[in-house]
C-alpha cells in the first residue's frame, strides 16, 4: 500500500489535535527538576561518551524501529568493505514485499520483479522507517534475515553493547512476522536493548559513518514518484503544524513504535561544535517522544559546556619526572599526550583532578624506568577524576576518562664504560656503608 504525502499529512493533523497538551509544557534544565515522561532515558556527549543524564538506562526494553540503527551500521560497513555499493541492485522477496504491503506496518509499498538500488532501500529505511526495504537489505547482505541477525548480535558484542538481543532486522515483534520470523530466533521473541545500549549504538554509527546523518537529516525523499516525509518531527519541516517540534541542530537519528515498545526515539543534535545523543523509551505518544527529547537536549546544552580541563602536556605537580636506570640521564620528564576535554557543569571546574598510574612493566624493582627511552613512549595512563554529585560515568560502562602518559624526551642508554663505573661505585658504596654500619654497631 502506497504511503503518500497527503495521507501522512492527515495522520499528523489528527495526532496534533490529540497531543497539543504535551507541546505547551515548560522545559526544565535543572537535573533535579528534570522529570521525564519516559520509562527509560539517557543523554550522552557524542565526543567523549560522557553520560550527562540517565533514567533507568540499563533496563532492556523493546526498541521498535530504533533497531534499524544496527541494520544501517551493517549496510554501511558492507559498503565500506566493498561487499556491495550504493548502486548494487536487488529484487524484492515475497517476504519483504508482504511486509511492505501490510498497512499495519511502516511501508512505502515495494514492487516485485524490479531491481532496487541499495541507495533507494537504505534511504527508505532511514528516512521513512520502511520495514520491507530493511528486510530486503538484510537478505542482500547475508542471504537471509536469519543470517543477518547473527551479524547484528556479533556486532553488538564487538561494540560492547551492555544489554541487547536482536531477533530481526526491522524492530517488529517476531509474532507479527508469523512464519517469516528469522530462522533460529524465537517465534514470539522481540528485540531488546537498553537506553545505554542504543546510545552506544548511535555513538558508533555516527563516529564510524557520519554520512548516516546526511541521510537521517533529510526532511523528505522521493520514492518511485511519491514524496514521503521524515518521521523525525524535530527536523525543520515546512508544514506549520510541525514547526513547533523543530529543534535547532537536530539531524537524526531514528524513531520507533510498536504496541509493546510504545513511542521511542534516538535523537542527536549539534550546537556550537558540541553534539549530544539522546534516547527516550516508552513515551505516551508520537509528539511526547519529541517533547521529552527536547527536555533532555535543553538540559544538556543549557547546563554543560565543553571545557578543556587539562591541556595536552599536563604534568602532575610533584610527579613531573621519573627516575631512570642505566640511562645517560638520571630522570625523564613525563606528561599527558592528549588534553582532557569534557562537557562540565558551570562552576564545577575545580571538582576535577588528574591521577597517574605508571605501568608496572615499565619499572624495575626500585621504581625506575629502564633506559633506553624514546620521546613519546607510553609510560602509563592519567585518569580524570570528578568529586561532584550525579556522576553517571561514560557510555562505555566506565566511570573515568583516561589518556596516555608519555616520555617528554629521549633518554639513551649509558655506554658500557659508564655503566661499569656506576656498578663499581655502587659496589664500593655498598662496602663503605656496610663498614660504617658495623662500626656503629660496636658503640651502640
Amino acid at each position: 500500500m502506497k504511503q503518500i504525502y497527503s495521507k501522512i499529512v492527515m495522520m499528523f493533523l489528527a495526532v496534533l489535535i490529540a497531543t497539543t497538551s504535551f507541546i505547551t509544557q515548560p522545559l526544565n534544565t535543572q537535573a533535579a527538576d528534570l522529570e521525564l515522561d519516559a520509562e527509560s532515558a539517557i543523554l550522552v556527549d557524542a565526543e567523549s561518551g560522557k553520560v550527562l543524564f540517565a533514567k533507568n538506562p540499563d533496563m532492556a526494553l523493546p526498541p521498535a524501529s530504533m533497531t534499524k540503527m544496527m541494520t544501517e551500521y551493517l549496510v554501511l560497513e558492507a559498503i565500506e568493505n566493498g561487499e556491495i555499493t550504493w548502486e548494487t541492485t536487488t529484487q524484492i522477496s515475497d517476504y519483504a514485499y508482504g511486509i511492505s504491503a501490510n498497512p499495519n506496518f511502516s511501508g512505502i509499498g515495494l514492487t516485485q520483479d524490479k531491481g532496487y538500488t541499495v541507495k533507494e532501500l537504505y534511504e527508505a529505511m532511514a528516512i521513512f522507517s520502511d520495514n520491507g526495504t530493511t528486510i530486503a537489505l538484510a537478505e542482500l547482505i547475508s542471504g537471509s534475515e536469519g543470517e543477518f541477525v547473527k551479524k547484528m548480535n556479533q556486532k553488538g558484542e564487538e561494540m560492547g553493547l551492555p544489554d541487547f538481543k536482536f531477533v530481526n532486522a526491522s524492530g517488529l515483534d517476531n509474532e507479527t512476522l508469523g512464519e517469516n520470523h528469522p530462522e533460529g530466533t524465537d517465534p514470539n521473541g522481540t528485540n531488546l536493548l537498553s537506553a545505554r545500549s542504543l546510545a552506544l549504538l548511535a555513538y558508533n554509527l555516527i563516529k564510524d559513518y557520519p554520512h548516516a546523518l546526511d541521510i537521517s537529516s533529510r526532511i523528505e525523499d522521493d520514492f518511485e514518484g511519491y514524496t514521503v516525509e521524515n518521521l523525525n518531527w524535530m527536523l525543520p519541516h515546512e508544514a506549520s503544524y510541525l514547526k513547533q517540534f523543530y529543534y535547532e541542530g537536530m539531524d537524526g537519528l531514528k524513531t520507533g513504535y510498536t504496541g509493546l515498545a510504545g513511542y521511542t526515539f534516538t535523537g542527536t543534535a549539534e550546537r556550537n561544535g558540541s553534539r549530544l545523543i539522546s534516547v527516550v523509551m516508552r513515551t505516551e505518544s508520537k509528539s511526547a517522544r519529541f517533547v521529552q527529547t527536547a527536555k533532555l537536549l535543553d538540559y544538556g546544552f543549557g547546563q554543560f559546556e565543553e571545557t578543556e580541563l587539562f591541556a595536552k602536556g599536563f604534568q602532575l605537580e610533584g610527579k613531573e619526572t621519573l627516575p631512570v636506570a642505566k640511562g645517560k640521564e638520571d630522570t625523564v620528564e613525563i606528561s599527558t599526550n592528549e588534553a582532557f576535554t569534557s562537557p562540565i557543569k558551570k562552576d564545577e571546574e575545580e571538582l576535577y583532578s588528574v591521577e597517574y598510574s605508571i605501568s608496572k612493566d615499565k619499572l624495575n624493582k626500585e621504581g625506575e624506568v629502564i633506559a633506553p627511552i624514546k620521546k613519546g613512549d607510553k609510560i602509563g595512563t592519567a585518569t580524570l577524576d570528578y568529586t561532584g554529585e550525579d556522576d553517571n560515568g561514560y557510555i562505555f560502562n566506565s566511570k573515568t576518562q583516561t589518556v596516555d602518559i608519555v616520555a617528554e624526551q629521549t633518554v639513551e642508554k649509558a655506554n658500557w664504560f659508564m655503566l661499569t663505573l656506576g656498578a663499581i661505585g655502587d659496589f664500593f658504596s655498598g662496602i663503605f656503608t656496610s663498614i660504617v654500619d658495623t662500626v656503629k654497631g660496636w658503640f651502640s
